[in-house]
């Protein structure tokens, strides 16, 4: 359930232009114990902030009383610039997180992505000293390198679709197997690359991660 947030949508300033963003912030006087970015799937194929699974994921952070940024993408909705093949797109997440650092400093960071944002995402999250934690959905592993990830000590969960067809279901278990650090990978049967009729189950792979490592962490239904 979500909790009470004031909703900001504004424009973030991106390394090539304004990237569209919208901002929760609980409303609670205590002060937050992560602070989130969501990153959205390949804009050249409909992905923006409002795709339902970065909505998801936000929503469950943001149930835990976590501030949640989401953003576009340069090229993507009302943001600036165009499609650089995720080379530029780290740009854009590095930004999203410079903002978060400054709006709740002193605050650990997360950084969670879908798809395209898991592989652009993560990739940013793992070289930022300020991002502790990451979230990786629908890693895209059979077209992307995440090989990377194998520098990557940070604590890291990953949620994937037994029937994902663009991560096969070995090689995402393969991959997750022999990373350094804490990871947990939750595999949901039947579902595919964009959980279809298995949200509710996503949002329990997140919300147990969370609750299991920040047990200060309050999940309430107070909307």
């Amino acid at each position: 359930m979500p909790t009470a947030h004031d909703s900001r949508t504004f424009f973030l300033d991106g390394p090539v232009g304004r990237l569209e963003s919208i901002l929760w912030t609980p409303i609670r006087a205590t002060a937050p114990v992560l602070a989130a970015v969501v990153c959205h799937p390949h804009p050249l194929f409909g992905g923006t902030l409002h795709n339902k699974v970065v909505y998801q994921a936000a929503k469950s952070l943001d149930a835990a009383g976590d501030p949640v940024l989401r953003f576009n993408f340069r090229g993507a909705g009302l943001s600036g610039g165009t499609h650089d093949k995720g080379h530029g797109e780290e740009g854009d997440v590095k930004a999203a997180v410079d903002f978060l650092a400054t709006e709740f400093p002193n605050t650990p960071l997360l950084v969670a992505g879908f798809s395209f944002g898991s592989w652009v995402g993560l990739r940013v999250g793992c070289a930022d000293s300020r991002v502790k934690e990451l979230i990786g959905l629908g890693i895209p592993v059979n077209g992307s390198d995440f090989r990377y990830l194998h520098e990557c000590a940070k604590p890291k969960l990953f949620v994937h679709g037994a029937n994902d067809k663009f991560g096969s279901r070995a090689k995402v278990e393969s991959l997750v197997a022999g990373l350094p650090g804490e990871n947990r990978l939750v595999m949901v049967e039947n579902a595919d690359h964009f959980f279809v009729g298995h949200l509710q189950e996503l949002d329990s792979a997140i919300t147990t991660w969370l609750l299991g490592k920040h047990p200060e962490l309050s999940i309430r239904d107070d909307a």
